[in-house]
């Protein structure tokens, strides 16, 4: 009877161990490299506050570009706006429908009525200009913890304490 109790409390701690290393419990900003035959994760985790932003240099201009974000419901992207200070070239000139395009002391804000989306691709440029993602009182460099020239699914998920293990925490 003693033996069958300790087989018992035995098995429950087993699947209670490998329940805990397996179910996604972890929010997560993932970057899953794409185009490649073993992607490899790179993950910042999500703590408290939902909103984030990416800052990068445009290209051309020269002049930094502000995107806004927020993680909504079932993981998913609302894209808020953007701030930039120059027209043309890649930067929108114009609201489309469900947008609202204003400009105040010299920059440009494209805010964007309910533009939700499930993940979107990042290009890690060669260039040496600013692309960074700023999450809390943090901003994590792209560019040192991506590899350049390559493209990343960006999306928000929950990962497991397996998944951690065999991903990349970006610093």
């Amino acid at each position: 009877m003693r033996q069958r109790k300790i087989l018992i409390v035995t098995v429950l701690l087993c699947i209670g161990v490998i329940t805990m290393i397996f179910l996604p419990l972890q929010k997560v900003f993932a970057f899953t490299e794409t185009r490649v035959d073993s992607p490899r994760m790179h993950y910042i985790p999500v703590v408290t506050d939902d909103t984030f932003r990416i800052r990068y240099t445009h290209s051309i201009h020269k002049s930094d570009v502000l995107e806004y974000y927020k993680c909504v419901e079932r993981n998913r992207i609302q894209m808020l706006g953007m701030e930039y200070e120059d027209l043309a070239i890649g930067m929108p000139g114009y609201a489309e429908e469900n947008q609202t395009l204003t400009q105040r002391d010299g920059k440009y804000y494209l805010q964007f009525d309910n533009a939700i989306i499930e993940n979107f691709t990042i290009y890690i440029g060669d260039l040496d200009l600013d692309l960074v993602l700023a999450y809390k009182d943090y901003e994590y460099d792209l560019k040192k913890g991506l590899q350049r020239g390559k493209s990343y699914l960006f999306e928000v998920k929950h990962i497991s304490l397996y998944d951690q293990w065999k991903g990349v925490r970006m610093k």
